[in-house]
């Protein structure tokens, strides 16, 4: 049954979650058949796998050890490029043999529709939006009745779950949700979460880095006046912030004694765009091979699209880069692509992270969609920043022309909005919480943009929308 205006409106309206933020909205949750959500499930056990496998490839290559079982493959620069501008300390946790293992318990790949099936364009190991989509799975599926994907608040108990898995042995972990300053517009849905745990008797609860404080080895808060420990800490806040926060010391040190699980772990090469890079480059062809099976080999070979790191070291004379051809040749150096046209110009560069830009498509630059000025700038840019932060290039991957039912603007006052079906294209954010050896589908956000947007995000004038399983 479609969602009247005025139910949706009045709901979210409700929420101090969704305060300043806007966007279209939609009589009917987005449809996905059962082929969809199998793919969808085989995404996230797949993505697991990469994250497994990456771990591998990094720590081997930082200690100097062969790669392949049964013949020589050493890669040093695989480490060297995923520690690029980071500072000693950082490096170190992140190599500590007790974070062997640490996985983000969180794992969310952006998709897009395109007429080949879905392209995933990122891989989003602290993600936001996870209220947000748990509160539009309850409210399509309460009030419309349709099988919303996630219905039953299941994504708000696999996030509670896949979290106090990370301290077994206590019955009810004490989790704290920390939410640093640079990523504030999030903590209304952080706060709406730990607020319907608290409803289920969970002791979680939405933090500001301020409000922790050390007693001996362990990690605390203040509730009515007396401490509180706490097991579990979920940072939602990006490592290149981390010297921003005060209280990081403390962190650091009751993780040491191992009085705190840290979710996502602080490790830095789990949250570089570059990794896609890495997957499929040829060098590294036989390791992928060997530590993924068959399934999810193919699966991310069809839904990585070609990435190249954008490396400006010299080259020795006559050698070429792996990258695009530009003019019917190879690259000799990555400032060849400034002379591209626009045609061979439908490619993205974006910084691969640890900077202030590498969320949100604040980085991202598409060549056939700006000036030959702007596209040599970014090209200047990613090569001039190499030093410290490197910039991956993908070929863009041009969504597919859809429909969808979306509320329009009333013409005059009193009269109520009606849903047209309108043109889009799509983004799906399937949401998969990490247990064991487990990826659980928790949900799915769909964002519903104009045709016109080149690059699809979270915007006024596109619809954010759950998903539901068609019969």
């Amino acid at each position: 049954m479609p969602l009247p205006h005025e139910t949706i409106r009045s709901a979210l309206a409700a929420q101090p979650l969704f305060e300043d933020k806007t966007w279209q909205l939609s009589p009917d949750a987005w449809p996905l058949d059962a082929a969809q959500v199998a793919n969808l499930r085989a995404i996230g056990a797949a993505c697991l796998e990469f994250h497994q496998a990456l771990e591998t490839l990094y720590l081997r290559s930082a200690a100097g050890k062969n790669l392949l079982r049964n013949k020589p493959l050493l890669a040093p620069w695989v480490a060297e490029y995923l520690d690029r501008g980071k500072p000693a300390a950082l490096i170190a946790h992140a190599r500590d043999p007790r974070n062997r293992g640490a996985l983000p318990p969180v794992l969310r790949p952006d998709l897009l529709l395109t007429e080949e099936g879905f392209v995933l364009t990122e891989l989003d190991s602290v993600p936001g939006g996870i209220g947000l989509t748990a509160f539009l799975n309850r409210l399509y599926s309460a009030e419309s009745g349709v099988n919303v994907l996630g219905a039953g608040d299941r994504m708000i108990l696999d996030f509670h779950t896949a979290l106090a898995a990370l301290r077994p042995k206590e019955r009810n972990p004490v989790i704290a949700l920390v939410v640093s300053d640079e990523a504030a517009t999030y903590r209304p849905e952080m706060r709406w979460l730990a607020q319907e745990l608290q409803l289920r008797g969970k002791r979680v609860y939405c933090l500001e880095p301020g409000d922790i404080f050390p007693l001996e080895n362990s990690l605390c808060f203040d509730i009515e006046g007396n401490p509180e420990k706490i097991d579990v800490l979920y940072r939602f806040f990006e490592l290149f912030d981390l010297e921003n926060i005060r209280t990081q010391p403390f962190i650091l040190e009751a993780w040491a004694a191992g009085e705190v699980a840290i979710a996502p772990p602080m490790r830095h090469f789990q949250e570089e765009k570059l990794a896609l890079a890495l997957f499929h480059h040829h060098l590294l062809r036989d390791y992928w091979t060997e530590v993924l099976s068959a399934g999810a080999l193919e699966l991310l070979r069809n839904l990585i699209p070609p990435s190249w790191i954008m490396d400006p070291a010299p080259l020795p004379p006559g050698a070429v880069l792996d990258g695009p051809r530009i003019g019917g040749r190879s690259l000799n150096d990555w400032r060849d692509l400034a002379g591209a046209s626009q045609r061979e110009r439908d490619l993205i560069i974006k910084i691969s992270g640890y900077h202030e830009t590498a969320w949100g498509a604040r980085s991202v630059v598409l060549g056939s969609d700006c000036s030959r000025e702007e596209w040599q700038a970014g090209v200047d840019r990613a090569v001039a920043f190499a030093a410290t932060n490197l910039h991956v290039l993908q070929p863009y991957r041009k969504p597919r022309r859809i429909e969808h039912q979306v509320y329009e603007s009333a013409s005059a006052a009193g009269i109520s909005p009606v849903a047209r079906v309108v043109p889009g294209r799509l983004r799906l954010c399937p949401y998969y919480f990490v247990v064991g050896a487990e990826a659980r589908l928790g949900g799915a956000l769909a964002t519903f943009c104009p045709p016109d947007k080149k690059i699809i995000h979270g915007m006024q004038d596109a619809a954010l929308l759950p998903c539901r399983c068609q019969a």
